[in-house]
């Protein structure tokens, strides 16, 4: 009988765990590998010293606006905008200083007369194997060759879906689920739609009667009471969208209430979900299947300050955690028990990873805080140095987390800090 290989099975084995340590590391796209602003990775740093983690890399003159990287391997890609008539995607070499290995233009910046004024590039690249899927804030959807930035295929939300974008225009970061990429036009023509992403041809739309603006947030995907759908959170309201079909099978309007830009993404969890928004407050809905086999949202919870800062929320070992305009909490999901509230940064965007959030606050401050449902724990708290001048917007991009280090961006100026033991 022939007897293994014992040095090919081990250097398999090890490819393997390399292959699976390469994929926990990466955050591909808009909040992480399942867009819920958690990543996997571990042997972190559990505390940092007062001049904050080391600082690998700080890149100048990105252009304004306010994407978060995607990250895969040794690429780095973002959006940005050096005036209203260009809006553009580059790639970095997160490894070499950051340095630009291609830049390709997207379009216009959208909606140019928003009031209060923010233009600029908004979206998050989402990295799917060799190509790159964007989107302008005017509505240009671009699918790319990741290696080259050559165009594969363009569409613009506006002229080829009867797109509505809302106020402070296209803010959506595509989500690529399969061979589907999932996009919000807004308007009433497909206010939702499902593309085949190699060939951008229409698989589904959802057309809302009457129409409806597209709003600031991002599509998740749920399976919540069995059933495989598209969550996000329009203009007047979260929907719950059949992945399939395209179908509408649910919606919760009372967090868009009074609200003038519905901007955090929803965040799944079981057959939860958790809604909130600056002026509409924060709300957990259960997704329950009646007996006819259709699905209704059933509010758990609803209150005024909850967790609803435009940074958004995470749940590490089954407890919430996110910012309301003035403190960061850690909440109880399915009760809305509050465990505890603390100023912290104030309002901050947050990502979680290796039992710790990393906290952006809006003020410029960069935190790192236990994920401890007990008590606040801040384990280290620091400011980027060179920060720009960001004039009346405040530091919204999210921070990152990829292969041992910590991406922080804000309006034009991204810092690479080494937070690896």
């Amino acid at each position: 009988m022939r007897r293994p290989n014992v040095g090919l099975l081990v250097a398999l084995a090890a490819l393997a765990n390399s292959s699976s340590m390469l994929y926990a590391a990466n955050w591909p796209q808009w909040r992480g590998p399942e867009r819920n602003g958690v990543s996997s990775e571990t042997g972190l740093r559990d505390e940092w010293p007062a001049e904050g983690p080391k600082l690998l890399w700080q890149v100048d003159n990105l252009g304004g606006g306010y994407s978060t990287p995607a990250v895969v391997g040794d690429r780095l890609y973002i959006l940005g905008s050096s005036d209203l008539e260009n809006e553009f995607v580059q790639a970095l070499d997160a490894v070499d200083g950051g340095k630009q290995i291609w830049q390709k233009r997207i379009g216009k910046v959208g909606e140019p007369n928003q009031r209060p004024p923010y233009p600029g590039a908004r979206s998050t690249p989402t990295v799917d194997g060799q190509r790159l899927y964007v989107l302008g804030s005017d509505g240009d959807l671009l699918c790319l060759d990741a290696a080259s930035g050559q165009t594969i295929w363009q569409k613009n939300l506006r002229t080829d879906f009867g797109g509505d974008p809302g106020e402070w225009a296209y803010s959506e970061s595509p989500l690529v689920d399969g061979d589907v990429l999932v996009c919000t036009p807004g308007g009433s023509e497909a206010t939702i739609i499902a593309l085949d992403k190699n060939s951008a041809e229409p698989l589904w739309k959802l057309p809302i009667e009457g129409g409806e603006e597209a709003a600031y947030s991002s599509v998740v995907v749920s399976n919540a009471a069995g059933v495989k759908q598209y969550v996000q959170f329009l203009a007047k309201g979260v929907v719950g969208v059949d992945a399939a079909t395209g179908k509408l099978l649910w919606r919760y309007d009372r967090t868009a209430q009074g609200s003038p830009a519905n901007i955090p993404t929803p965040l799944v969890y079981g057959d939860y979900v958790y809604t909130a928004s600056g002026r509409g407050g924060g709300a957990m809905i259960k997704i329950v299947k009646n007996a006819d086999g259709s699905l209704a949202a059933e509010e758990a919870y609803y209150e005024g300050n909850l967790p609803k800062a435009i940074g958004g929320t995470v749940i590490v070992d089954d407890h919430m955690y996110g910012a309301s305009s003035d403190s960061l909490m850690c909440v109880e999901p399915t009760t809305g028990e509050v465990k505890w509230r603390e100023r912290s940064l104030g309002a901050a965007s947050l990502c979680a990873a290796d039992g710790h959030l990393y906290l952006h606050g809006e003020n410029g401050e960069v935190a790192l805080v236990e994920a401890n449902p007990s008590q606040y724990r801040e384990k280290g708290r620091f400011t980027p140095p060179g920060a720009p001048d960001r004039g009346n917007s405040k530091a919204w991009a999210y921070p990152v987390i990829a292969d041992g280090k910590l991406y922080i961006y804000d309006t034009g100026t991204l810092w690479c800090f080494d937070v690896s033991q």
